[in-house]
């Protein structure tokens, strides 16, 4: 690996731990950046997944005020996430990169849409009203079905967890935001424990990102309590259609 794809990969690292810390999405960069520089796509997505852990880890612990306050609600969701995590990562390594990378765009396309639209899907409280949870069975099965994904491919995890914990859970962005990321680092740790065991990692690569994944990460959430929401959504699904188009087009 040259110098040049090392500075690179730190930068997309960079670059892709903040905006994961804001919204979720940044991964489409730090997977985006390493498939461009030629790697299979199972290992750009296996590498990109122990890349991003250090930002999910300082991300968490920026929100800590946070999520102390809502650690009952979070040990379920997180409980959930590591049998959906394990099973999406076993499925991702049943297949080959021909196969996995047919169905990249179409992934890259779905969390996007999701994202867009979130907005729009979550209820609504009525008037005089404070928003409350959904039951509590809906949590924990949209969080199974996201952590399935999320092990399967890491790009758009925290979109489709945002837009996910938009609808099934109280609270405001920031209750959600900081939600997403603690429970990114129990889908993140056990697809990593699968990956390791089945040999599909590329640690030059990994160990390029993970310094800038890891300052990305803390800067994003200084960055998400300043900067305008509706700023860091646009950004967020510019690039997840940019990277969905650029992948039908190689495909």
């Amino acid at each position: 690996m040259t110098l040049l794809s090392v500075a690179l990969l730190f930068l997309a690292g960079f670059f892709s731990g903040a905006i994961n810390a804001v919204a979720g999405g940044g991964t489409f960069i730090s997977f985006g950046a390493l498939t461009l520089l030629g790697m299979p796509p199972i290992t750009a997505n296996a590498t990109s997944s122990i890349a991003q852990f250090p930002g999910y880890v300082t991300s968490t612990l920026a929100y800590w005020s946070d999520i102390r306050r809502m650690w009952r609600s979070a040990l379920v969701l997180a409980l959930v996430s590591v049998v959906g995590s394990g099973l999406g990562a076993l499925v991702l390594l049943s297949l080959d990169n021909p196969q996995f990378e047919a169905l990249v765009p179409w992934l890259l396309l779905g969390a996007t849409a999701i994202f867009a639209a979130g907005p729009w899907l979550k209820p609504k409280p009525r008037p005089g009203t404070e928003p409350t949870s959904a039951s509590p069975v809906a949590g924990p099965i949209a969080q199974f079905v996201t952590a399935i994904y999320g092990g399967f491919f890491g790009a758009g995890m925290g979109i489709m967890m945002l837009a996910t914990l938009g609808l099934t859970q109280a609270g405001d962005y920031h209750r959600l935001n900081a939600l997403k990321n603690l429970l990114a680092i129990v889908i993140a740790a056990v697809a990593i424990v699968v990956f390791i065991a089945g040999d599909a990692i590329s640690w030059p690569g990994a160990l390029a990102m993970i310094p800038g994944v890891a300052l990305g990460g803390y800067a994003g959430v200084w960055a998400a309590k300043r900067v305008p929401q509706t700023v860091v959504r646009g950004i967020v699904i510019a690039v997840g259609l940019f990277l969905a188009g650029y992948y039908f087009i190689k495909s």
